[in-house]
């Protein structure tokens, strides 16, 4: 038996089971690699390569459990969804998301986050506003700098008032290249 086939054996037992706390897998995109991880609740983080997808892991299995495994299957309605957007096919995902990584005025924010529409951005300032703090656009930056699950949760289209795009988890190249997806579309 491949290392893969027994990888996939543990998966498929620890889930019968219960033992799976947080299923992860990566995929290859358009915007480089990405870790996506779940919970039995739903997707808890998508993560940019440069985020480290192993200091990403730890995190998971210091702040939710040390049950975590490459577990793909409970990933697929993901993996999926992020193909279609990927090819223009897609403008929202419908998945339920874990939302236990954000707390306070930051889980505020990801929840406005959801409405700005496909295609088009927001300010900070307006994020703030829309989130009843107006004057808490640097709370706005902070919480897009940690969302948990960027492309999925758009933080992307947040940028500056000037129209200037601002900083991304992703990095800025990220950023322009999911714009430009969207703005294509």
């Amino acid at each position: 038996m491949t290392l893969d086939a027994l990888t996939a054996r543990l998966a498929v037992e620890a889930e019968d089971a219960g033992l799976l706390d947080v299923a992860f897998t990566t995929v290859d995109t358009p915007v480089g690699p990405l870790l996506l991880a779940a919970t039995t609740e739903g997707l808890v983080r998508v993560a940019y390569a440069n985020e480290d997808h192993d200091a990403v892991l730890q995190t998971l299995a210091d702040r939710i459990s040390p049950r975590v495994l490459r577990a793909p299957a409970r990933l697929d309605a993901a993996l999926r969804q992020l193909d279609e957007y990927f090819a223009g096919r897609r403008t929202a995902f419908d998945l339920p998301l874990d939302l236990r990584l954000s707390a306070g005025f930051r889980r505020d924010v990801l929840t406005h986050l959801r409405e700005v529409a496909y295609g088009t951005t927001a300010s900070y300032a307006a994020l703030a506003a829309a989130a009843g703090s107006p004057r808490a656009v640097r709370a706005v930056g902070t919480a897009c700098a940690t969302n948990p699950l960027p492309v999925v949760v758009p933080c992307h289209r947040v940028v500056r008032s000037d129209g200037a795009l601002g900083n991304y988890v992703g990095g800025v190249v990220a950023k322009r290249a999911l714009l430009d997806l969207e703005a294509a579309a």
